[in-house]
């Protein structure tokens, strides 16, 4: 899957859903004015950005290069580090907390990230996490990825990746090692004032619904596109968004 686009081109794309579902997440989390915290795959800066609003003191690593440098470019007096997940460049206990947006079900290894994200975090300090509902019809490309199977693609949609369904999340940081995993949720909804303000930012690239419409010929994807519309029905179109989540404590 593809996410070596250019932040404006993520923006587009999953910014549009990340950034409003920020705020909810944020809100899970809970961060203290002049907090350390470890913003996990944090692309171009969504949660930053939160995070930042709320007076937090802020740490981002991305593995992806040219999100790191968009992230620094926007917010440069954030500490910001190209690392996977599943090896943090941190020592012990260095953060207050830790929080994934939108990003477990990419890890290599989910239940390494975490822990990794737990033992950066000091112990009794919060870690949390929050994945789309993939695998229901919870996430904001579930019209599209619905669309995509009528027109009968054979192409794995985002359903089984990890976190993917309710409790799914907690399941792995328990996995992982944290303590006093409670699960829950955390929604949003973007309205759109045209079909096309949803549709385009498709031809972008981006993710595993960006590399599908990559794949296909012109008549496919005016196929895939009209399918789609009428899935969405008559603009204005409102997408309501739900993510699982999870937080718990570092032991």
């Amino acid at each position: 899957m593809s996410f070596a686009v250019a932040a404006e081109a993520y923006d587009a794309f999953m910014g549009r859903f990340s950034v409003p579902l920020a705020v909810a997440f944020a809100d899970v989390m809970r961060p203290q004015p002049g907090q350390r915290v470890l913003d996990v795959g944090s692309g171009p800066g969504a949660l930053t950005a939160e995070l930042l609003r709320r007076g937090v003191r802020v740490t981002a690593v991305d593995p992806m290069e040219g999100f790191v440098a968009a992230l620094i470019a926007r917010h440069p007096e954030v500490e910001a580090h190209v690392a996977a997940a599943e090896r943090l460049p941190f020592a012990d206990a260095e953060f207050d907390a830790a929080g994934a947006e939108l990003v477990v079900h990419f890890m290599a290894d989910p239940v390494a990230g975490l822990t990794e994200m737990s033992r950066v975090t000091r112990p009794g300090g919060l870690v949390a996490a929050c994945v789309w509902d993939n695998a229901g019809e919870g996430s904001p490309l579930a019209p599209f990825w619905r669309a995509v199977r009528d027109c009968g693609h054979r192409v794995d949609d985002e359903s089984g990746l990890a976190g993917s369904t309710d409790g799914a999340v907690a399941d792995l940081m328990r996995r992982a090692g944290i303590a006093d995993v409670r699960a829950g949720s955390v929604s949003t909804e973007v309205t759109f004032a045209a079909f096309d303000d949803y549709w385009e930012p498709f031809m972008l690239g981006v993710g595993p619904a960006g590399d599908h419409v990559a794949t296909l010929d012109e008549a496919a994807r005016a196929e895939l596109r009209e399918r789609c519309h009428d899935i969405l029905g008559p603009a204005p179109i409102t997408v309501r968004a739900v993510a699982w989540s999870a937080v718990g404590r570092a032991d």
